[in-house]
C-alpha cells in the first residue's frame, strides 16, 4: 500500500514498511559463532499497526523466526512478539528519526522454554539498508550481544 494511505499515527514508522532480506550474524557466551540469511517483513494490516514476521537459516535450515506486531506510541513504538522456541515478547521504546530502540517490559517463557530474561532491539534505516542488532539476557548470562545484520528490500 502507499505510504500515503497510513494512518496518520504509523508515519514516523512508514521507513520500516517492506518486506527486506541479508544477512546477519550471531553470537552468544553460550554458542558457537554463526552467519545466517534473513526475511524480514513490516506490513500494515489495515489497522493502526505494523504487523510484523521474521525468519532465519542457517545454511539451508530454518533457524529462527518471529511473529508479532508493532503498536506506535507517541514518541516511539511497542513491539508484542512471539518465538517458537516459548518465548513471548513485549517491548517499548523511543523512535528518534529512522532509529526504534525497544527494551522489553515483560519476558514470558513457556515450562519448555530456555529462560531468557531481557532483550533489547535496535532498528535503524540506514539508506536502503534496515540494519538491526538484538542484545539478550538469557541461561545465566548477563544483557549482552546476540545478533546484528544489514537487510535490504525484497
Amino acid at each position: 500500500m502507499e505510504v500515503a494511505d497510513l494512518p496518520a499515527v504509523l508515519e514516523p514508522l512508514a521507513f520500516l514498511l517492506g518486506t527486506w532480506s541479508g544477512a546477519g550474524r550471531g553470537a552468544y557466551p553460550t554458542v558457537d559463532d554463526f552467519t545466517y540469511a534473513e526475511e524480514l517483513t513490516f506490513a500494515w494490516p489495515g489497522k493502526p499497526l505494523l504487523r510484523y514476521t521474521q525468519q532465519t537459516w542457517v545454511g539451508d535450515t530454518p533457524s529462527h523466526a518471529e511473529v508479532g506486531y508493532v503498536r506506535p506510541l507517541a514518541g516511539g513504538a511497542e513491539l508484542v512478539v512471539a518465538h517458537p522456541s516459548g518465548v513471548a515478547e513485549v517491548s517499548d521504546g523511543p523512535l528518534d528519526g529512522t532509529r526504534l530502540e525497544l527494551v522489553s517490559r515483560h519476558v514470558v517463557t513457556t515450562p519448555t522454554a530456555k529462560e531468557v530474561r531481557a532483550v533489547r532491539r535496535v532498528y535503524e534505516r540506514r539508506g536502503d539498508v534496515l540494519w538491526y542488532r538484538i542484545e539478550m539476557a538469557a541461561v545465566g548470562q548477563p544483557l549482552g550481544f546476540h545478533l546484528e545484520a544489514e537487510l535490504r528490500p525484497t
